[in-house]
């Protein structure tokens, strides 16, 4: 898509399923996941599986491997100084970008699941962005698509994103509950990492939002830093 002289530049979002930062070398290494990251050039990222599930849920990428590796910031998301994020869920922002709201949202769930809400403003734009890791059961993850939409009709309108991993195999079905406010973009195959057969990372955009661009970032660490591969879109929002 060109671009007129007129357009604001796209705000580039992205999700990332890091497991914990475990390569499919078997080896932890949040400082590759994070080189990725960083290749991505994004403005927002949703990261999931940022934090171990057990204990205090510590993160597994640590807070001064962001700031040395990468031109992001975390979104302070109410887990403290142990956690990156909530129930793996974690946002990174690029720094100069002004975060004015973060959230949690409780999702209905058979396993721990969750979702985070923040707004931020960024090259003169707003944007809401509502990260998650949805369910391993279609029943779930509709509910759970029908919870994060009910709390988004609660809210002013603003232009916004749902982005992470939906765990939904099916191109048609599953994503019901968003389809009347969005449009669902599925960049490509992002899992399995070493055979990319599925598209389960998906992107949803509020209908005042137009896609210039899409894709899978499928090249260099990113093939065997995480079983998922990062998707990213660029996004042209509506003027303020």
């Amino acid at each position: 898509m060109k671009r007129t002289s007129q357009q604001r530049p796209p705000v580039r979002v992205a999700s990332y399923n890091v497991r914990k930062c475990v390569g499919l070398d078997r080896q932890r290494a949040p400082e590759r996941v994070l080189s990725v990251i960083s290749e991505l050039d994004a403005d927002v990222i949703a990261v999931q599986e940022a934090d171990f599930r057990l204990g205090e849920r510590p993160t597994a990428i640590p807070h001064d491997f962001i700031e040395k590796y990468t031109d992001m910031v975390p979104v302070a998301l109410g887990g403290g100084d142990v956690s990156l994020g909530w129930h793996g869920n974690a946002v990174l922002v690029r720094k100069g970008a002004r975060v004015t709201a973060a959230e949690r949202l409780l999702l209905p769930h058979l396993e721990p699941r969750g979702a985070v809400l923040i707004e931020f403003e960024h090259k003169d734009r707003s944007l809401r962005l509502v990260a998650t890791h949805l369910g391993l059961t279609r029943s779930f993850r509709r509910r759970q698509l029908r919870a994060i939409a009910a709390d988004l009709r609660r809210r002013a309108a603003m232009p916004t994103v749902i982005l992470g991993d939906f765990n939904e195999w099916s191109h048609r079905r599953g994503l019901e509950p968003l389809l009347e406010r969005f449009e669902v973009h599925a960049p490509g195959r992002s899992f399995h990492a070493a055979r990319p057969v599925a598209a389960l990372d998906r992107i949803a955009t509020s209908r005042d939002i137009a896609l210039a661009d899409a894709a899978v970032h499928e090249r260099g660490a990113a093939l065997k830093a995480s079983d998922h591969l990062p998707v990213w879109a660029d996004l042209l929002l509506p003027a303020a």
